[in-house]
């Protein structure tokens, strides 16, 4: 069943408007601020998560545990797949680095730095770090939406799914620092797999020789952020050069954007031959 819910989530996102009918993080995001500028639980940060985080995750347990045994498991697939859907990134990717291509393929370098941190929260010192930071941004957003959620779905099912998007969250939107810290931390623990997966699966993809001297030095290093690693890993699989200004600049773009989708074959391709194998 798991395969069969990731072809679909791919082909809601796609075709179907579900996704952001599904995508509604408003309630959570206000009992985050509740809970976490309340006297009681301010300087509690982990009991905060507690409730946030695993008590959703623990009630979605109990109830793919009460369906599964129901009708050979068709009243779990929908909650599987809204999970799923609900547990991918947020915003369209491609939709949003749109304006910031069309200005940086005219060279208006200004209004290429204006877009970047309107619509991507990107600041830079200069043109060429300003794409390089864009490209960074393509690479960990692509595998924080994706990749990661569908690995743990895979893995251990939509329960790991939920918890990951959930931490998610709560480092992105909380106001408390040292919340924002715990989940941090502990989303860290979860991206420490899934991304050398799939710095692993761009190797085979892209060129692999590059990617190996990366992941020499870091494949066990348990303090490089996953967007750190990702975003080497990804510029030297693709064999990406220097940032220049112009539509070669904006050609990187799409040359790390067809390597994420070869590896998005990959690890389709891997996901049905272990279906097909373990039944």
């Amino acid at each position: 069943m798991s395969f069969l819910v990731l072809l679909l989530a791919v082909w809601i996102e796609k075709f179907s408007a579900l996704r952001h009918r599904v995508q509604r993080d408003g309630g959570w995001i206000r009992e985050l601020h509740k809970l976490e500028s309340s006297p009681r639980l301010s300087n509690r940060p982990w009991l905060v998560l507690i409730i946030l985080v695993l008590l959703p995750v623990a009630l979605l347990g109990l109830l793919l545990l009460v369906l599964e045994p129901v009708a050979y498991g068709l009243l779990a697939l929908p909650v599987h797949l809204l999970v799923v859907i609900y547990a991918l990134g947020r915003g369209d990717l491609l939709g949003g680095l749109g304006p910031f291509r069309d200005a940086w393929r005219r060279e208006d370098l200004q209004a290429a730095a204006h877009v970047a941190k309107r619509d991507l929260d990107i600041c830079a010192d200069s043109g060429e770090q300003l794409l390089d930071r864009v490209q960074g941004h393509l690479l960990w957003e692509a595998y924080q939406s994706f990749f990661a959620v569908i690995f743990w779905y895979f893995v251990l099912g939509p329960v790991a799914a939920l918890a990951y998007r959930l931490l998610a969250l709560a480092e992105e939107n909380s106001q408390n620092p040292a919340l924002a810290e715990r989940a941090a931390q502990l989303r860290h623990a979860f991206d420490w797999l899934p991304v050398r997966l799939l710095a692993a699966s761009l190797a085979l993809v892209g060129n692999f020789v590059a990617v190996s001297r990366v992941m020499l030095h870091e494949l066990l290093n348990w303090n490089i952020s996953a967007a750190h690693l990702i975003n080497k890993v990804g510029l030297a699989a693709g064999e990406i050069p220097p940032p220049v200004v112009g539509p070669e600049g904006i050609n990187t773009l799409d040359g790390l954007w067809e390597l994420l989708l070869r590896a998005a074959v990959l690890w389709y391709a891997g996901f049905a031959l272990w279906t097909v194998l373990i039944h």
